[in-house]
């Protein structure tokens, strides 16, 4: 079915009261602000953004360590592009910054590249920042092995690696949570397959629909999803059953879980979620840069690192966890650009604040005036 019978599908459903949905997927924020979904939905069907960017879920003191750590002269940090612009807790300041200043900062395209790196510069640390969730922590796992069975004991990982169900549990325990429906990251469900969200509606009566990344997958998901409320029965359905499967890939399952094991871990938005973050197994700690560099990235030393901040007033923990929308925040398209941000929901190219400003989300300038 093409975009327009759809449309006029969601249209002819008999709603009798407002409904939000949350997309829990960077990728799916940045197609449905791209493709003008919300203008095509009826009044009633609001849509809301939920912690699917990995950036912007990283905690500022994290991001505070990493500067930090940035300007040892023995230390190379090997990372994706998105945190390279990721402000701390101080407006401004970021690895872009530190590397004019002479930090050691590379982007790399995969985490084995980083590998290759510290095998060419013996004399330095490499020390890859891992962040993302399910879908990169494989990427992530095959470099820690590769280092590990070449023998590479220059390279080390700084795991910011979070999983998305504990997040789901957190988001749907707040008070003042009210999304009656989520459509799930497909990118993620190809790794933990279909039953990676069965418990939405086993535990919870959550109606949920794995979906794709075009218009017209996003529009199926969001019409199956009001057919259930309307139907009463919540149910997990995948409407993105040509890249995913139930069981999800079990290779990459079985990689992540030989290196990492689930801890407690810190959400922007969302504070401390248990067994939510990926951090390396005893046997790995060879490769863990928490360990290998204590004084900066260990636990404690983030904890001082917090206490002892002002944190901006940027609200992207409330737009990550569907309180406002992006132009709610009182910084967004003013204080807060793309090209001199203040939070990483304004930096990332799934965060939710950069798809409404890149695109002129019609709902967010009219709430901003």
């Amino acid at each position: 079915m093409n975009a327009d019978k759809l449309c006029s599908a969601i249209k002819a459903l008999p709603l009798k009261e407002e409904v939000c949905l949350m997309e829990v997927c960077g990728t799916h924020t940045m197609a449905i602000a791209k493709s003008g979904i919300k203008s095509m939905l009826p009044e009633k069907v609001k849509l809301l953004s939920g912690p699917g960017c990995p950036v912007c879920v990283t905690p500022a003191s994290e991001i505070d360590a990493i500067l930090e750590l940035s300007m040892r002269p023995d230390v190379i940090l090997a990372t994706y592009g998105d945190m390279v612009r990721v402000p701390g807790s101080v407006p401004g300041d970021n690895l872009a910054r530190r590397r004019a200043l002479g930090a050691q900062v590379q982007v790399v395209y995969s985490p084995v590249d980083a590998v290759e790196l510290a095998k060419q510069n013996p004399e330095k640390e490499v020390v890859f920042l891992g962040v993302g969730f399910e879908t990169t922590a494989p990427g992530t796992a095959a470099a820690a092995l590769t280092a590990s069975d070449k023998g590479v004991k220059n390279f080390t990982v700084f795991s910011m690696l979070k999983t998305v169900e504990p997040a789901l549990r957190a988001l749907m325990a707040m008070d003042d949570f009210r999304v009656q429906g989520f459509l799930c990251p497909g990118h993620v469900a190809t790794i933990i397959g279909e039953k990676g969200f069965a418990f939405l509606p086993e535990k919870y009566r959550m109606p949920a629909v794995i979906a794709g990344f075009e218009a017209e997958d996003i529009l199926a998901a969001i019409w199956r999803l009001l057919t259930q409320l309307i139907n009463r029965e919540p149910k997990l359905e995948n409407e993105y059953k040509r890249a995913v499967s139930e069981p999800g890939n079990l290779l990459a399952q079985k990689m992540m879980t030989a290196c990492f094991t689930a801890e407690t871990t810190e959400w922007r938005g969302l504070g401390s979620i248990p067994k939510s973050g990926l951090k390396f197994r005893p046997e790995f700690s060879a490769l863990d840069a928490e360990k290998r560099f204590p004084e900066v990235l260990g636990e404690e030393a983030r904890r001082i690192q917090k206490s002892a901040r002002i944190t901006p007033a940027c609200r992207c923990g409330d737009v990550i966890t569907g309180r406002i929308s992006p132009a709610q925040c009182p910084l967004f398209g003013k204080r807060c650009l793309p090209e001199d941000p203040v939070g990483p929901c304004m930096v990332s190219s799934e965060g939710a604040c950069a798809a409404a400003y890149k695109y002129m989300d019609i709902d967010s300038f009219e709430e901003n005036g």
